[in-house]
């Protein structure tokens, strides 16, 4: 549990949890605990148990009417994360201009682009992963990955 929370909760901050993340997070271990005996053997553990994560966000915004001005509050609490600085200096070599360009490109996509962004750029997952997470299949996380893309280009240039 140790090893997999810090990327469960910023999996579901990054996906629209925002502030409600960590419990978003303990009703996903209690889930996963649940269903262990339903995980395949020599299955990677981390796609399965982030895509449990990503359902729980989802179930936090049943509600249509709801969704929007939580998607608005959740990014604005996820921006920071974004926003703070890697202790890797390899990492870090993305000018602070770049950087408040891209947050603000990202802040512009629909949910489902920001989504897929975040999976594979963000939290660093591979695509059988992200789909994985997502519950999308490959070729929609493809697809969408390649109109978000396009888009972000578009916005970082705007701005740039």
């Amino acid at each position: 549990m140790r090893r997999h929370a810090p990327v469960a909760i910023r999996t579901a901050a990054l996906l629209g949890a925002g502030g409600d993340a960590e419990d978003v997070v303990q009703e996903a271990f209690v889930k996963a605990y649940g269903a262990l005996g339903s995980f395949r053997p020599g299955a990677p553990f981390r796609p399965w148990l982030l895509r449990i994560v990503a359902n729980e966000t989802r179930n936090l915004h049943r509600g249509a009417g709801r969704r929007t001005a939580r998607e608005r509050r959740s990014w604005a609490e996820a921006e920071p994360l974004l926003l703070a600085r890697p202790d890797d200096p390899a990492e870090a070599t993305l000018s602070r201009e770049r950087q408040d360009a891209l947050v603000r490109g990202l802040a512009v996509l629909s949910p489902a682009h920001r989504q897929v962004v975040t999976c594979r750029y963000l939290l660093d997952l591979d695509e059988a992963e992200t789909a994985a997470v997502l519950g999308w299949p490959r070729g929609t996380v493809k697809s969408r990955l390649s109109r978000a893309l396009a888009r972000l280009r578009e916005e970082v240039a705007v701005d740039g």
